[in-house]
């Protein structure tokens, strides 16, 4: 099977054959969900599929994948009135290289500083016994007398420590669905904003890099999120 997080609903559908076109699929989603053909984006790994004439296994699907359904609001239909005219908005300056570099960091700090906390505490509220034993202190060992001390370093990689968010969310009891749907959905809006930022070409390396490494710092969040939910 392969999952389909819409909304609050998670979806599932028997794992289509390898040949299948991912337009297939976004047809088969829009009739049963009833939302219009153009109306949502799929995402999956943290990657936009945007490629219709591309066979699902150019992205990787297979059993168990989570795809996951961004947008569905229903498209304004031709009857609609056209809204009054207003004045034309400023013509904004076209972005430079440094320009997206700033809105991938910016975008990245709110990651951090608002989002990762929160991810934190849920995953600490569920694995309590986990969150203690990474605040034990480790004892360090006491130099015989007339030795010279020495410093001891750990080999182990740290993971990234993010400074911590006052308002970031605790839990007084078990999080539910409700708190890992809200921080899902919050973390694929930001991989949506990152792929949407515009890159031109291969002129420009350091954003392409940046924002590579920000994405992947984000599926990262999302990821942990999602196997601390599952184990739970």
């Amino acid at each position: 099977m392969i999952h389909v997080k819409w909304d609050r609903e998670i979806l599932h559908f028997p794992v289509p054959p390898p040949e299948t076109k991912l337009g297939k699929l976004r047809t088969d989603l829009a009739e049963y969900t009833h939302l219009p053909l153009g109306s949502f984006k799929l995402i999956h790994a943290g990657a936009v599929m945007k490629d219709d004439s591309a066979p699902l296994t150019a992205y990787k699907i297979r059993e168990n994948s989570t795809i996951a359904l961004i947008g569905g609001h229903s498209l304004p239909s031709a009857s609609t009135p056209a809204p009054p005219a207003r004045p034309q908005p400023k013509v904004k300056e076209p972005p430079t290289e440094q320009s997206t570099i700033t809105a991938i960091r910016s975008e990245l700090d709110r990651v951090r500083t608002t989002l990762a906390p929160d991810v934190d505490a849920l995953v600490n509220a569920l694995t309590p016994s986990a969150a203690t034993t990474a605040s034990s202190p480790t004892s360090a060992p006491t130099p015989t007398s007339g030795s010279t001390p020495t410093q001891s370093f750990s080999s182990t990689a740290q993971a990234p420590h993010f400074p911590p968010n006052p308002t970031s969310a605790s839990y007084t009891s078990k999080p539910t669905s409700s708190d890992h749907t809200r921080l899902s959905e919050l973390l694929l809006q930001s991989l949506l904003r990152l792929d949407a930022m515009h890159l031109a070409g291969s002129d420009w390396p350091e954003a392409r890099a940046e924002r590579k490494a920000a994405v992947r710092e984000v599926q990262g969040v999302l990821d942990r999120l999602d196997g601390a939910w599952s184990a739970r």
